[in-house]
């Protein structure tokens, strides 16, 4: 590992590595109920990678494929919004705290921001309620 590399982003917050696996294997996986275990397993595995031996630049880029997924739920009346509100509050909160940190990452992340503001509320307003206990269900 350089010592040039930053290592910053890291202490942000854990949700994003324990949380996004099983709701965006969920996005993708585009059915309801709960989504293949291999799924789960790879993107636990790109997750790990991602964490143990990335940058904040290839987190942040999967981040905005994670974004994408969410806006693409909220568009769609088969995603499962469930899995979609719990991908997009994790990021949107991850991509909140950005501010304290230095660099340009809150700035870059500011349209994915709005976006996911938007698709949140289109969610909210077909999820049931309880939604939040689905981290637990996956």
């Amino acid at each position: 590992m350089s010592a040039r590399r930053s290592l910053v982003w890291l202490g942000l917050t854990p949700e994003p590595e324990q949380e996004l696996p099983s709701a965006v294997a969920a996005l993708r996986a585009r059915a309801d109920g709960r989504p293949p275990s291999p799924l789960v397993a790879a993107e636990r595995q790109r997750v790990e990678r991602l964490v143990l031996r990335g940058t904040q630049r290839g987190w942040l880029r999967y981040l905005r494929e994670v974004t994408d997924l969410v806006v693409e739920a909220a568009e769609s009346r088969t995603a499962d919004p469930e899995a979609a509100l719990l991908a997009g509050e994790v990021v949107l909160d991850h991509h909140r705290m950005l501010i304290g940190l230095p660099g340009a990452g809150y700035e870059h992340t500011a349209g994915q921001r709005r976006e996911l503001e938007r698709a949140l509320v289109r969610l909210r307003s077909r999820a049931p309620l309880g939604h939040s206990e689905l981290g637990s269900t996956l």
